[in-house]
């Protein structure tokens, strides 16, 4: 059964912020994992690395956390989804410092330590043992049958197999003989497209022992196509539209070449039997021939170049070619059971491919650097090479990372680099080249007439205004003589207050407090209004402005929020009380995880309230139900749903405490400009909320995602 890939980070509060290299070691662990030295992160843990499929990272070029919180509402998909929020420090060459540059955390495989291992490749008797080829076979050459997939991995495999759920209408090509050493092999490879009925083939390739090719046609697909896959298929739309072969058409051709003991060659066979719907009970597969560790795969192009000496699927041709791949697929074969598993084990494969990407990276690099310095060239010196960084580390390991975006990606180094103009043809690149990676880095914009630094600021002081309307509130009317000191008291127990003052501008006195939290004006509105203060039965709401309409919404929304979930806030805290003490007073509280205690950034001292956050959601209910109206040390709790998340405490204290009043003078002309693009952005940020929930839709179960919001550079 497939494990479930997890991340689990219990942050909260002040230890919300993360740093560049935090994320580096996120990314280069989800990415790497154990097998390649990469270590867990220090903050946090992703459990069964091994099971993902992939790790994809969204870029939000040029957007802050202003923007996901004065556009909160449009960004519905990325608020219910993502479990997980943490602020980054700024950095000031952010995609740098996301693929590891300039970061004290090296990879595990530097150029230098290998060129020092580099000079021993002959490989050990002893080291052998250890070999995944020799570990699976032995040292013992055999016959063919000794390396045909067995029943059960044929099944561990995705093999389509007589009787199986899935494969009820597949045609069996009756190839029944029982096998022996000397059963005929052949190679087979086919090209598919995608459809909605999913991979269906488009062009069929079998060759026989000899390398010579019985087969080579193209198929017309029974369903539309939705993506030819011309990059890797060489198939396009043009060489289909003459085309008659159906799949039953070729299914009979293949059920009458095939001799009854015939063996099937084919790298990653699988698909290509799948995509046929045939049955064959006879397989070599080249992709689990040659083993690896931690179930990964040597691929096609490598092992012919390293095994072989051959070089296939040139960039230079249009897709790849079926008949040169089924040729050396089958090449692969008879070469593993002619040498046997030892000589094959020598090779040191693994060295090989490390060797072979880290000399691709590095000419990339001396390439670049010897066309950007002349200097260099009149003193005849060689280029300095930088250390790899983190998308080097990917591509020693075989993985060549995706980058999609309109600027500011770096496409000279050793990944499929790609500019688009627009976010819907990144998102349509997205959904089609994704799948195929195993490491992506997507980058959309609002557009440079969106992020300049002055509408920034307007936005940053529009989302200012805004919170200190949603963290104050209005309360009366009282009498003439009322007494402020038991006001303040009845309020504070609510949580901390920034500011409280009297208004009078009205016919009878009412009270202005601005409070620290979010959760406290909430729990003020919701336990206050209506009740006798001071003697008087007041009213209790917030100010009434264009920017607040929508305020309830918005609170509905936040308390929804999944970082909300499992998390309560309690307030009417004596501040005696310590941290160790609060711990002792809430230990009973079932599945309590973490508590975090806001304290003043000035003063360091701790505020009048808590965040209580439990691993399960119903033991937090369970807690609120207990906890409000509970007395610790002579002082009466109150409690309600959380609302800010966890990183949210350090900047909304920043955010209070700035000075709004630039926002009246400096800012006023720029207001106004952001006020008529303002709807515009609107619906710009929804959409781009809609290409990043399509995009998510379309990842694979087990797929780590990260959306970056980087910030002005």
């Amino acid at each position: 059964q497939e494990k479930s890939c997890r991340l689990s980070a219990a942050l909260l509060g002040e230890d919300c912020e993360i740093s560049r290299d935090q994320l580096y070691e996120l990314l280069k662990y989800a990415a790497l994992g154990k097998c390649h030295n990469a270590a867990q992160p220090s903050w946090c843990h992703i459990y069964h690395q091994s099971h993902l499929a992939g790790v994809v990272v969204v870029v939000l070029h040029e957007m802050s956390q202003v923007h996901f919180y004065r556009f909160y509402l449009q960004f519905k998909h990325l608020r219910k989804v993502f479990r997980h929020r943490f602020t980054l420090a700024p950095s000031a060459d952010f995609l740098a410092s996301l693929y590891g540059e300039g970061t004290d955390l090296k990879p595990q495989n530097t150029a230098q330590g290998l060129t020092s291992t580099s000079s021993e490749c002959v490989t050990k008797s002893s080291d052998l043992q250890c070999d995944p080829i020799i570990r699976r076979y032995g040292e013992t050459r055999q016959g063919l049958t000794s390396y045909t997939l067995t029943l059960e991995e044929q099944k561990k495999n995705c093999y389509p197999i007589k009787g199986s759920p899935g494969c009820k209408d597949y045609i069996s090509t009756e190839c029944d003989q029982q096998r022996t050493d000397s059963s005929p092999l052949f190679g087979l490879d086919c090209e598919m497209c995608q459809t909605a009925k999913g991979n269906e083939v488009t062009r069929v390739s079998l060759v026989d022992a000899r390398g010579r090719c019985l087969l080579d046609e193209l198929v017309k697909p029974e369903r539309a196509v939705m993506n030819y896959r011309t990059r890797f298929s060489g198939v396009t739309k043009k060489m289909l539209l003459p085309v008659k072969t159906r799949l039953s058409d070729i299914q009979t051709k293949l059920k009458e070449m095939l001799p009854h003991d015939a063996v099937l060659v084919g790298h990653s066979l699988n698909a290509d039997l799948q995509a046929l719907e045939m049955i064959h009970p006879s397989v070599i597969d080249t992709s689990l021939l040659f083993a690896r560790t931690e179930g990964r795969r040597f691929k096609l192009k490598f092992l012919a170049k390293a095994v072989l000496g051959k070089e296939i699927q040139s960039e230079q041709k249009l897709g790849h070619d079926p008949t040169e791949d089924a040729r050396a697929a089958l090449e692969l074969a008879q070469f593993f059971i002619e040498q046997g598993p030892a000589k094959v084990a020598e090779l040191n494969l693994e060295m090989l491919l490390t060797a072979e990407k880290l000399a691709e990276v590095s000419q990339n690099k001396a390439a670049l650097q010897s066309q950007g310095c002349g200097v260099q060239k009149q003193l005849n010196e060689p280029p300095r090479l930088s250390k790899p960084c983190f998308l080097d580390c990917l591509q020693v390991t075989g993985q060549k990372p995706l980058l999609l975006g309109r600027q500011g990606l770096d496409s000279s180094g050793p990944c499929q680099s790609n500019l688009s103009t627009s976010n819907k043809q990144i998102l349509q690149r997205a959904l089609e080249d994704v799948p195929l990676s195993t490491f992506s880095i997507i980058q959309f914009s609002l557009g440079p007439e969106y992020i300049a630094s002055h509408l920034h600021a307007a936005l940053h002081e529009k989302v200012r205004s805004k919170l200190t309307d949603m963290l104050t509130i209005y309360a009366g009317p009282f009498e003439d003589s009322f007494c402020l000191k038991s006001v303040k008291k009845e309020f504070g127990r609510c949580g901390p207050i920034q500011s409280l003052r009297v208004v009078t501008e009205t016919f009878q006195p009412y009270v202005c407090v601005q409070y620290e939290v979010l959760e406290a004006a909430q729990l003020a509105v919701e336990s206050l209004n209506g009740a006798e203060v001071a003697g008087s039965c007041i009213k209790v709401q917030r100010p009434v402005t264009a920017a607040m309409l929508d305020c309830d919404v918005l609170i509905k929304e936040l308390e929804l929020d999944v970082e909300n979930e499992g998390v309560i806030y309690v307030a009417g805290l004596k501040k005696s009380l310590t941290e160790t003490d609060l711990q002792e007073e809430f230990s009973h509280l079932k599945d309590l995880e973490t508590l975090f205690l806001p304290k003043d950034l000035q003063s360091g001292k701790h505020r009048n309230c808590c965040f209580l956050k439990f691993q399960k959601s119903q033991s937090a209910l369970d807690a609120l139900e207990a906890i409000n109206g509970w007395t610790v040390k002579g002082s009466e709790l109150r409690s309600r749903n959380a609302l800010t998340s966890g990183h949210l405490w350090r900047w909304m204290w920043h955010m209070n405490h700035s000075n709004g009043k630039q926002g009246k003078h400096i800012f006023y002309e720029t207001m106004e400009l952001l006020s008529d693009s303002e709807q515009d952005l609107r619906k710009k940020v929804k959409k781009l909320d809609h290409h990043i929930k399509k995009l998510y839709r379309s990842l694979q179960n087990n797929t780590l995602c990260v959306v970056l919001f980087p910030g002005l550079n």
